[in-house]
């Protein structure tokens, strides 16, 4: 059981850093057809990422973990690639998601030994 959770959160980490991906891909790229093509790739890619992550986790844990680390993603690459900045309440929103999907992660893996 507990392996089949280390691969759906692998899963629900590729989903998010797709995501991610074709956000970047929509601000990096100025020819269209290479924009459009990689947002594309980059979304079809993620839900194939994510309807795996949905076989092994619940949907709360897979839905979480992709937010996460897309919100995550997205935030850092935009403040090294583009020099967006990131505010303190930025850093502080991180945090309480990546302490909420540690949280959720801990009462999926207690939940599991009960049963």
């Amino acid at each position: 059981m507990r392996c089949i959770n280390k691969a759906g959160y692998a899963w629900a980490v590729s989903a998010g850093l797709n995501a991610a991906l074709a956000a970047i891909s929509a601000k990096l790229f100025t020819t269209q057809i290479i924009r459009y093509g990689l947002i594309i790739l980059f979304n079809v890619t993620m839900w194939g990422c994510y309807v795996n992550s949905l076989k092994a986790l619940s949907s709360l844990q897979a839905t979480v973990t992709n937010f996460a680390t897309n919100f995550l993603t997205s935030g850092l690459a935009g403040y090294f690639l583009f020099q967006e900045p990131l505010s303190f309440q930025w850093f502080a929103g991180a945090m309480l998601i990546v302490v909420g999907v540690l949280i959720l992660s801990k009462s999926s893996i207690e939940k599991a030994r009960r049963e």
